[in-house]
């Protein structure tokens, strides 16, 4: 840091009070801003603070910072920084976005809601150069960010973009079917069983789950919308698991979440590790006659537009989105009628698939590398370094 620099306490360089009224006294349509501890404010009929203001969320998402100026109403919780002395908004706002965030989670209290208490933001020590110098690193800033958030725009443009490549493509092959191809119904027996899950008295209480088991119960972390996730796990004895009637998996399976989050999807393949799962109460098997359909082309099937469009279409149920089976059963599908092109068809979606995920995955990069330079610019202006 540099000699003429200077290092001050947060409560020496503004005033910091708190707001005035619960967080359940917000009006959607109201007409002044209504801070809380969410990052976007919602609105209030009345305001009690009318100034330039920083403030910082003290529970929830703690120490997040937003800049108003003008009349404004505050959640108890949500601190309130005016009255600035000897330092410029736009340099402390830098300060606070930058170190304020990460110092503070460490000191945070409470463990179901979070928050911090206006002494750690009164004692918060902060940099405080000449204002010319606040003056001159906040043009830098300004200038490095706006460079960072096009770069960035950029990339997740390029990330959107891949995954747009891979969705018409995919839209595109089940969209132009030949005279091989057949329409079939979901609730064609001939093409494969349809499976709920044990949902009796036997269904596994909260108390019955264990972290190892015999047999893994899967929940909705674990079916995502291309495949499985087994990130984190929860398994029930297997006297648990005989005591379940249906909904045990086979290989060559293909499941689908019916209720809650719907229409992601997994095939039970060889490459899975259990050999023993049940699905939950929110899922439904597939189990496929493969002398008429393989279960990974019924997988790219239901990861299609096709598939997606119906579910949109048909999905009852506002607080709790579900699709019975008596629904699901009359969607329509195209099925070709040679295993060989439907081998073929999964072949090049995989190949494709691949091509895109590298490519997410280079973009992903560059965004989390984006976010360190942001980082890296700000360490050095609060070094000095700039």
């Amino acid at each position: 840091m540099k000699t003429n620099w200077q290092t001050k306490k947060l409560g020496e360089v503004c005033d910091i009070k708190t707001g005035k009224k619960d967080v359940n006294e917000g009006n959607p349509n109201g007409k002044y801003p209504f801070f809380t501890c969410a990052r976007e404010p919602t609105f209030s009929d009345s305001y009690s603070f009318n100034f330039e203001a920083l403030l910082v969320a003290g529970n929830g998402d703690v120490g997040h910072v937003s800049y108003y100026k003008g009349k404004f109403e505050a959640y108890q919780r949500t601190y309130i920084l005016s009255n600035f002395k000897n330092i410029s908004v736009p340099f402390l706002t830098h300060v606070l976005k930058g170190t304020l965030k990460e110092s503070v989670s460490k000191q945070k209290l409470g463990n179901t809601m979070p928050y911090i208490k206006m002494g750690m933001l009164t004692n918060f020590e902060i940099p405080l150069p000449p204002l010319p110098e606040q003056h001159r690193i906040v043009k830098i800033l300004d200038e490095v960010f706006a460079d960072v958030a096009r770069a960035k725009e950029n990339a997740e443009k390029n990330l959107q973009n891949a995954k747009a490549l891979f969705e018409s493509y995919l839209q595109s092959v089940f969209a132009t079917p030949n005279d091989e191809w057949e329409e079939r119904k979901l609730g064609d027996k001939n093409l494969f069983q349809i499976i709920d899950g044990d949902r009796g008295k036997n269904y596994p209480k909260k108390s019955d789950f264990l972290q190892e088991g015999y047999c893994l119960f899967l929940n909705t972390k674990n079916v995502r919308p291309d495949g499985f996730d087994f990130k984190t796990t929860m398994f029930v004895a297997k006297k648990k698991d005989e005591a379940l009637g249906n909904g045990k998996l086979q290989r060559n399976d293909v499941l689908l979440t019916t209720r809650g989050t719907i229409g992601n999807i997994a095939v039970y393949d060889k490459n899975v590790p259990f050999e023993n799962i049940r699905i939950n109460s929110g899922m439904l098997i597939f189990r496929p006659n493969t002398k008429f359909i393989i279960p990974e082309y019924l997988f790219k099937i239901f990861q299609s537009g096709i598939m997606k469009y119906q579910i949109k279409r048909y999905v009852s149920g506002a607080a709790q989105p579900q699709l019975p089976i008596k629904t699901l059963v009359n969607f329509l599908i195209p099925v070709p009628k040679s295993l060989s092109e439907q081998k073929s068809i999964v072949s090049k979606l995989d190949a494709l698939s691949k091509q895109t995920k590298k490519l997410e995955k280079i973009y992903q990069q560059k965004l989390a590398d984006l976010e360190e330079l942001k980082k890296s610019v700000l360490k050095r202006a609060f070094n000095g370094e700039l």
